[in-house]
C-alpha cells in the first residue's frame, strides 16, 4: 500500500481529546530515544509531519496523524528517559495507559527498539503489556544503518529472545535514513487492519 496523503490532525492528553471518528488507529511506542518520530516521517515521506528533536523525550503528548484519509497512526510518549522527574513521568504513563487500555479503535502497536543494543528492562515490559492486553506486536529494530552486516543475524537473536517474541509477532530491521524496506514495513503494519470496520 502506498501512502499518499497524511496530515497532523491533533495532539491529546485525555480521551475526550482523541479524534472521535472511528477510523482504525496503529500506534508506535518506545523509548524517548528510539526514533518514532523519524520512523513516522519516514514512511510519510514528509520530513517534519512528526516534531524530531536531539533531545530525548521530546513527545509529551499523543499524537494522532491521519494517513490516506482512512487511519490513524498515533505517536505515543516515549519511556524510559531518566532526565526527566518521576512525577512527570508519571504523568506520562498515566495518559498512555488510558489510550492503550480503553482504545477500541487501536487495532496494532508497533514497538520500536534500537536494533544496536539489547532491549531494555522498560522495552521487555511494554512487549509483556502489549501481549498481556491481546494485541498483535510489530517489532522493529531501528537504526539498523549503524548495524554492519555480520552483526544482523546475532543483534536478531538477542532481541527476539529478550522480549520474548510470540511466533505470530513480526519482527524487521529499519533505517529511518536509507528508507530500506520502507514499502515491505507499511505493508506489515497495515496487513488485516486499514479496511477492518470499529464495532
Amino acid at each position: 500500500m502506498k501512502i499518499k496523503k497524511s496530515e497532523f490532525i491533533i495532539s491529546a492528553v485525555k480521551p475526550s481529546q482523541y479524534p472521535q471518528d472511528n477510523r482504525v488507529e496503529i500506534a508506535f511506542v518506545g523509548r524517548s530515544n528510539a526514533g518514532k518520530s523519524s520512523l513516522i516521517n519516514a514512511l510519510t515521506n514528509r520530513r517534519n509531519l512528526a516534531k524530531t528533536s536531539s533531545t530525548p523525550g521530546k513527545t509529551r503528548l499523543i499524537n494522532f496523524f491521519l494517513i490516506n484519509d482512512d487511519f490513524y497512526f498515533v505517536d505515543l510518549p516515549g519511556y524510559g528517559f531518566a532526565k526527566v522527574s518521576k512525577s512527570e513521568q508519571e504523568k506520562w504513563g498515566h495518559m498512555m495507559e488510558a489510550y492503550l487500555m480503553d482504545r477500541l479503535q487501536l487495532k496494532k502497536i508497533v514497538l520500536l527498539v534500537d536494533s544496536r543494543h539489547k532491549p531494555t528492562k522498560e522495552d521487555v515490559q511494554m512487549y509483556e503489556w502489549i501481549k498481556y492486553y491481546g494485541y498483535e506486536a510489530i517489532i522493529v529494530a531501528t537504526k539498523s544503518d549503524k548495524l554492519k552486516r555480520n552483526d544482523f543475524n546475532k543483534n536478531k537473536k538477542i532481541i527476539k529472545e529478550t522480549l520474548g517474541i510470540k511466533p505470530e509477532d513480526k519482527f524487521t530491521f529499519f533505517s529511518s535514513l536509507n528508507k530500506e524496506g520502507k514499502e515491505e514495513l507499511i505493508d506489515l503494519i497495515l496487513e488485516g487492519v486499514v479496511k477492518e470496520e470499529i464495532l
